[in-house]
């Protein structure tokens, strides 16, 4: 069993990755750019800054585009498109839609279905990387250079 409430390298539980980034959603919904919204909206001490946010938002949308074929057998993702680049907002919200996690305070009972279901299904993760899924020949690795 995985433990579904970690995101594999992750300093942060998925409870509170997905929290800050429905506040992104919030602040680019009320017409903010980039993430500094969302940054500045938690806990000082949690050391969350707009480039983590930002980094935060790509593994889950990868996680999302990557799932999504399974995530379709248990909710009605028909109206997502992935637009590229310039419409990763509007994706991202439209998963969180669909999955029911609009709400002002994330809840791990509303987060926790999807990535169960997922997890149980797949025996993989729903966000993230585990070392197991890495590349050996990593950036540094010595068959990544010309010998």
């Amino acid at each position: 069993m995985l433990p579904i409430q970690l995101i594999p390298y992750f300093q942060y539980t998925v409870q509170a990755v997905i929290g800050v980034l429905l506040l992104a959603l919030k602040s680019w919904e009320s017409g903010q750019r980039g993430f500094h919204g969302a940054a500045v909206r938690v806990d000082p001490d949690s050391r969350v800054t707009p480039w983590l946010v930002a980094y935060w938002f790509m593994v889950v949308i990868r996680g999302f585009r990557h799932a999504h074929g399974m995530l379709m057998r248990w909710y009605d993702l028909s109206g997502i498109r992935s637009l590229g680049d310039a419409g990763e907002m509007e994706e991202a919200a439209g998963y969180v839609s669909c999955l029911g996690w609009k709400t002002k305070i994330i809840q791990w009972v509303l987060i926790e279905p999807p990535i169960s279901r997922y997890s149980i299904q797949t025996r993989r993760f729903l966000f993230g990387v585990p070392s197991q899924g890495r590349s050996r020949a990593g950036p540094f690795s010595r068959r990544s250079f010309p010998v």
